[in-house]
């Protein structure tokens, strides 16, 4: 598994395209694929962030299901946001979801092969 960070809008998937030839991905946007994805294709998870708080949202098991995901489907990508950064909400419900995403990201990036952080389309490798 590989796992891309970066803040909003700076070419993580772009940058994810890149490594692998035009159309050997299956892009997920802000889901999990049931049953794993398209046979034969990497299984891209781009916007996470958005699948982990739908599911906080809803009362589900987000920490669960994206450590059977992986376990499941082990040479996908998942493309996140970075969270945690910036002004701590207000809100609690928008705490909850930044805590447990931020926390999630930390045991993905520890299993992961590879992690990096793209800035501005440009990746760096930080695993």
């Amino acid at each position: 598994m590989k796992l891309v960070i970066g803040g909003c809008a700076q070419g993580k998937l772009d940058y994810v395209l890149g490594w692998y030839p035009p159309g050997s991905c299956a892009v997920w946007d802000g889901r999990l694929p049931e049953g794993g994805g398209e046979p034969g294709k990497i299984t891209v998870i781009d916007h996470f962030h958005e699948w982990a708080s739908e599911r906080i949202r809803r009362g589900g098991r987000p920490e669960e299901e994206i450590r059977e995901f992986v376990a499941a489907n082990p040479e996908c990508v998942i493309i996140s946001n970075e969270v945690g950064s910036g002004i701590v909400p207000l809100d609690r419900a928008e705490r909850e979801y930044r805590e447990r995403t931020g926390r999630m990201l930390v045991r993905l990036a520890a299993q992961a092969e590879e992690v990096a952080r793209v800035i501005c389309g440009i990746g760096q490798r930080i695993k």
